[in-house]
């Protein structure tokens, strides 16, 4: 076997290990995942598994530090063009964060049971975010003092906005079960549902900058 198959062989078991313990870690939490099922999951011994990862904590912060990550690319891709206006950055964010909490329905419920549960994931998981938060808040900010120095926004906080942005968002998923008891049939399309709060929550947004104003429909 040559090199190239064994490191290709070798990223599909830490591959495989990393999906398993995703699923393991959504579904019981930090405290009652299990090695022995995630590597029964995966398809690999347990002593395999420690072999790539060592400990439960490990393989733990893999799995978040990958979450957080794509986190990032969705929302950092929203500031990658500096021509684009104010109105289309808001409706990226909404959109992708939307998207990606679609894409991860158990992550949010899952990250607020982990914080509260153990101080020292939750420090991990806290100064992880801390990274790249305040160069995300610092773009926005920047964007909405320039829109409303010319006088075609009016001048909100930058971390409320997000934090407005983050809740529309979120919402709709942690409290999954009584906003299907509540709306019935509306969330029986999940795409369909998806496309509706993505408008919504733009639109609440928008309404906040006063941009109604302003936009050229």
């Amino acid at each position: 076997m040559n090199n190239s198959t064994t490191d290709k062989t070798s990223q599909d078991t830490e591959q495989a290990i990393l999906m398993a313990a995703e699923k393991e870690f959504l579904s019981k939490g930090f405290a009652g995942a299990r090695t022995t099922s995630i590597a029964e999951s995966a398809g690999v011994t347990h002593a395999m598994l420690h072999y790539y990862f060592r400990t439960k904590a490990k393989l733990f912060d893999r799995v978040l530090g990958e979450k957080i990550k794509l986190l990032k690319e969705a929302l950092f891709s929203s500031f990658d063009y500096s021509n684009a206006s104010l109105e289309e950055i808001i409706l990226n964010i909404v959109e992708r964060h939307l998207d990606f909490i679609a894409a991860n329905p158990e992550l949010p419920r899952f990250l607020i049971e982990e914080i509260y549960s153990d101080q020292e994931r939750s420090n991990i998981f806290l100064e992880q975010i801390d990274r790249y938060a305040p160069i995300i808040l610092r773009a926005m900010q920047q964007k909405i003092n320039d829109e409303a120095a010319k006088g075609t926004c009016r001048m909100v906080d930058a971390r409320m906005l997000m934090l407005d942005i983050a809740s529309l968002n979120i919402f709709s998923f942690i409290a999954a079960p009584v906003v299907k008891a509540a709306l019935g049939d509306l969330t029986a399309d999940s795409e369909a549902f998806l496309a509706m709060r993505k408008k919504e929550n733009y639109d609440t947004i928008i309404r906040k900058l006063n941009l109604l104003n302003f936009r050229k429909l």
